[in-house]
């Protein structure tokens, strides 16, 4: 796969990624926890980042995707663990008025809205990797 088109998938997944959690708060009313609002905080620029990468053809910038995916995939990995693993979920700390060990969706007993993210934080993460990674200028 190309490097742009790469680019451009790395960036689609983060417009859904944006699109969907816009629409579970302000469709759904599901109100966010503090761990989805740091999740918003890294996912939110890096659509931005790379919207402006695509249309400049600008692989360089995969270097910010790549960090900021980083950090918000581990956020979403601590906050889906707290949701699904007991001995977590017992010492979490206290998020706020929605406590984040709550689940609004749970498909296939799985599923949450943090699972969904670190997979969006997961494949920009290895997009912007394999771009980096990539001796072709192409």
């Amino acid at each position: 796969m190309k490097k742009d088109n790469l680019l451009f998938a790395a960036w689609a997944v983060s417009f859904i990624a944006v699109l969907g959690s816009l629409y579970f708060s302000e469709v759904m009313k599901y109100e966010p926890c503090e761990l989805c609002w740091y999740q918003r905080i890294f996912m939110y620029p890096i659509m931005f980042i790379l919207a402006l990468a695509v249309i400049k053809k600008d692989q360089t910038a995969a270097k910010y995707s790549l960090m900021l995916s980083a950090i918000g995939g581990s956020i979403s990995l601590y906050h889906y663990s707290i949701q699904k693993l007991d001995f977590l979920a017992d010492r979490a700390p206290a998020c706020g008025r929605v406590p984040c060990t709550g689940t609004y969706i749970n498909f296939l007993n799985f599923i949450t809205i943090p699972f969904l993210a670190f997979t969006a934080f997961a494949i920009i993460f290895f997009a912007s990797l394999l771009i980096l990674k990539r001796k072709d200028s192409v």
